[in-house]
């Protein structure tokens, strides 16, 4: 399936139902007077988040939604019927962006969210309305309002409790695939991994959503590679598991040149707790890998884990370090109270 986390749309609610002018006209009634019908309401313009889309994919297809328009009153003082709303069904994660592309208007985090982005036009009155004592026989009724319309981005930011980073071929698909029933494509060429892959993990009874990125080069804030446009789908997370190739003559480089692109990026990613390790164990000697180990914890001020996700060494070590974290951050969402609005 292919992967679209971005989308500009046209959006447009509908249009009200014109007034009707109409008068009552019955045989032995002489004055029947005004009976025209208002207008109907125009169609709301929704936006819903559904628990079975991970993708902007249906936006590439259909970029101009419209609600329907009210309908016209008419005679016998009846209101014209109703316009459809035009639903627009998003995965979690969905930020909805005005046209500038900076003003959030709306974050759909959970499944069953809803919000109503533009509200129809209101019908028009018919002439039954503008009776009046010195006006028993009004020939006028009101327009239906226009529907209003914009345009909006709709950027998507993957949920998940936990992401990998680090450098393209640093071993982050092949890790994911290990711990998790994921399938991503793994080869040994740089950014086979092209859009973000989800895993749901479990270790110690613990259960967790494990988020894989494009890999980040020197330069990426730049637009350099891929550029660090999949960083925002490891906002959301509670920690960050940063992958280092142990084969790599320099893993320190390669350690820092991530770091500058998170830091660079910002968004809070920088201050996330971070889980550093040395992957590809399997491949290095071990005192070749005992002195690159050094070298990064005097580089990034703690010890790196030792991982292979091909024989499995390190992987439990690992797990356990990111839900560690991760059952921090819950406990701490649990203890926020809520304020459902009640005082006594």
């Amino acid at each position: 399936m292919q992967f679209l986390d971005q989308a500009k749309v046209f959006v447009r609610a509908g249009d009200g139902g014109n007034g009707c002018v109409s008068f009552r006209r019955e045989k032995f009634i002489e004055f029947g007077g005004p009976n025209g019908g208002d207008g109907g309401k125009g169609g709301d313009v929704i936006v819903e988040c559904v628990a079975n889309l991970n993708t902007l994919l249906d936006f590439r297809y259909q970029q101009h939604f419209k609600a329907k328009k009210g309908g016209n009153g008419s005679g016998q003082n009846r209101t014209g019927a109703g316009g459809a709303d035009v639903v627009l069904k998003v995965p979690p994660g969905t930020q909805i962006f005005d046209q500038d592309e900076e003003t959030l208007i709306a974050d759909l985090t959970e499944p069953g969210m809803r919000i109503v982005l533009l509200k129809g036009g209101n019908g028009g009155f018919g002439n039954a309305r503008f009776k009046s004592a010195t006006n028993q026989a009004p020939r006028h009724a009101n327009p239906g309002q226009t529907g209003e319309e914009m345009y909006i981005w709709l950027q998507l930011k993957l949920i998940g409790d936990a992401g990998i980073i680090g450098l393209p071929n640093a071993g982050k698909s092949t890790f994911l695939a290990a711990v998790s029933a994921a399938k991503p494509k793994i080869a040994d060429y740089p950014f086979t991994t092209l859009h973000p892959n989800l895993g749901v993990v479990r270790i110690d009874s613990v259960d967790f959503v494990l988020a894989d990125i494009p890999g980040l080069i020197e330069g990426a804030h730049e637009g350099a590679g891929i550029g660090d446009r999949f960083l925002g789908h490891v906002e959301r997370t509670a920690v960050l598991l940063h992958l280092v190739d142990a084969t790599l003559d320099d893993p320190v480089e390669a350690y820092e040149i991530v770091r500058g692109e998170v830091v660079a990026y910002g968004a809070g990613l920088e201050d996330k707790p971070e889980v550093l390790a040395l992957s590809k164990a399997d491949a290095v000697p071990a005192d070749e890998l005992k002195k690159k180990a050094r070298a990064l914890k005097k580089a990034a001020g703690v010890q790196p884990l030792i991982v292979s996700a091909a024989t499995g060494a390190g992987l439990p070590e690992v797990l356990r370090a990111l839900a560690a974290e991760i059952e921090l951050v819950r406990a701490a969402d649990k203890a926020v109270p809520v304020d459902d609005g009640w005082r006594p």
